[in-house]
């Protein structure tokens, strides 16, 4: 068994199939990569994974870490340890990125521990992480995602990424929008965390290369093709 094994999953998206007889599994520790063209079903089945409401699971199983996760909803998911990197990523206007980090982190903390957030190894491990990924200090006070480019945005869901350390880590096109540095910085981050395993979309070869990936499903029109 695979850390994700989903079994005969179809999905729709207001009465449309827009999935059907999924079957797929990932290994931990895999940089699995998830291709095919637009529209071919890529982010509907990371949609699904992830719990996103939007999407209708009209049969089969998705099983995580041994655990059947097909009618979690999308908060329990992320606690049990699915990070999710999304294309579109939302401004939150207000919310800073430091108050949007701790709070994401102490519930994960009291998800896994039943303890409250060390705030001092909180505060830690961010400057080590900011440090790390050469993140420049005054964004930790400015409001998510407001006013931050494209690649900046990327570097900021990193950031998330590396201190969260989830279990399995979706990236739907997380080269999308960032420039040669940004995209060897995401390659380099993933390579490296080697504790947690990845599922990503991406369009372009040379990102792919980059990341080496160690398992390939490709889809077309809601079906997975056979290799």
């Amino acid at each position: 068994m695979g850390l994700l094994d989903i079994k005969n999953l179809c999905v729709s998206l207001d009465g449309k199939k827009l999935l059907t007889d999924i079957n797929m599994s990932v290994e931990r520790g895999a940089r699995h990569l998830l291709a095919g063209h637009n529209g071919s079903g890529k982010s509907t089945l990371v949609g699904a994974i992830t719990g996103n409401p939007a999407y209708t699971i009209d049969s089969g199983e998705i099983i995580f870490d041994e655990k059947n996760i097909t009618n979690e909803n999308a908060t329990t998911r992320s606690l049990m340890g699915i990070f999710v990197g999304a294309q579109n990523v939302p401004e939150i206007p207000g919310l800073t990125v430091l108050s949007f980090l701790k709070h994401s982190m102490a519930a994960h903390t009291h998800f896994r521990t039943h303890q409250d957030l060390p705030m001092g190894q909180f505060l830690q491990d961010l400057e080590s992480a900011r440090e790390h990924l050469n993140i420049p200090r005054d964004w930790l006070n400015r409001s998510v995602n407001v006013g931050f480019s494209g690649g900046e945005r990327k570097r900021l869901m990193l950031l998330q990424l590396v201190m969260t350390k989830p279990t399995l880590a979706i990236l739907d096109e997380p080269d999308s929008g960032a420039d040669a540095d940004v995209q060897k910085q995401i390659a380099t981050t993933i390579r490296a965390m080697t504790d947690t395993t990845f599922i990503f979309i991406s369009h372009q070869p040379n990102f792919t290369d980059t990341i080496s990936p160690t398992s390939i499903t490709t889809l077309s029109g809601g079906k997975i093709m056979l290799q």
